[in-house]
């Protein structure tokens, strides 16, 4: 599955559980997303705004600047959906060797933004198509909101290199691109060396994988002028609990 230049392939609407399936991923069309959503794109676009608002990650092992989130965790069952006391997020180091193995908390999402109507039904449709792929009694969801800017002259949206997350499927949507250059797509099978390389682009596009089958990075962003951002939308889904650490603590 190896494409040589970086337009994305879209998977139509009909063939994303197919192509889910079949290949481990799927990139999703803004439509489509709106569509599973059940929301206009209109609607999504003004979600893009609550990311003007992200302070720093005080975490990168680094010492770069260039990385700005928020983090929210949901439980979802069917149409019902409970937003879970704050907590860190914690990946063991089989997952992430170079922030795994400790406790990261990050500022929560803003309440503007997790009581949104159009935010609470991109989680419920999100949930509702991986339900039809595999069933799920209730699935565990992690909200990452991410901005990477070229404050260094560099950002970096996947320090950690190619990885997975430990979970059954992620989501990454592009919400905008501005003044940049890079921030490429590459994923690969977990079990093989066949890969794919693409750059989103079309704000609230999406790419969808099987965390257990596919291997995913991102390449760093350059400015084109004085100053450029990426902005990104990932949401983990996991079906058996979340990821914590073993020696959990309270914040």
């Amino acid at each position: 599955m190896t494409l040589a230049n970086l337009i994305p392939p879209l998977t139509s609407a009909k063939e994303v559980i197919p192509s889910l399936r079949k290949d481990g991923f799927a990139i999703l069309s803004a439509q489509d997303v709106a569509d599973i959503a059940k929301v206009s794109q209109a609607d999504l676009g003004l979600l893009t705004s609550f990311w003007d608002d992200l302070p720093r990650d005080p975490y990168l092992k680094d010492g770069g600047r260039y990385r700005f989130r928020r983090h929210s965790s949901y439980e979802i069952t069917r149409d019902a959906l409970v937003m879970v006391p704050h907590r860190a997020h914690w990946q063991s180091l089989d997952y992430n060797a170079l922030h795994g193995g400790i406790e990261r908390w990050f500022e929560p999402s803003q309440t503007k933004l997790t009581n949104d109507p159009t935010w609470q039904s991109l989680l419920k449709g999100m949930t509702h198509l991986l339900s039809s792929l595999k069933p799920v009694t209730t699935w565990f969801v992690e909200a990452h909101q991410f901005r990477i800017d070229t404050t260094d002259g560099i950002g970096r949206p996947t320090p950690e290199g190619a990885h997975r997350d430990g979970v059954d499927f992620v989501a990454v949507f592009l919400l905008s691109r501005v003044g940049i250059k890079g921030g490429e797509t590459r994923i690969f099978e977990a079990g093989g060396s066949a890969g794919l390389r693409f750059t989103l682009t079309q704000p609230w596009s999406l790419l969808l994988m099987n965390d257990e089958r596919m291997i995913h990075e991102s390449t760093p962003i350059q400015p084109v002028g004085e100053h450029g951002y990426r902005d990104t939308l990932v949401l983990t889904f996991r079906s058996c609990g979340f990821q914590d650490s073993p020696n959990q603590s309270q914040q």
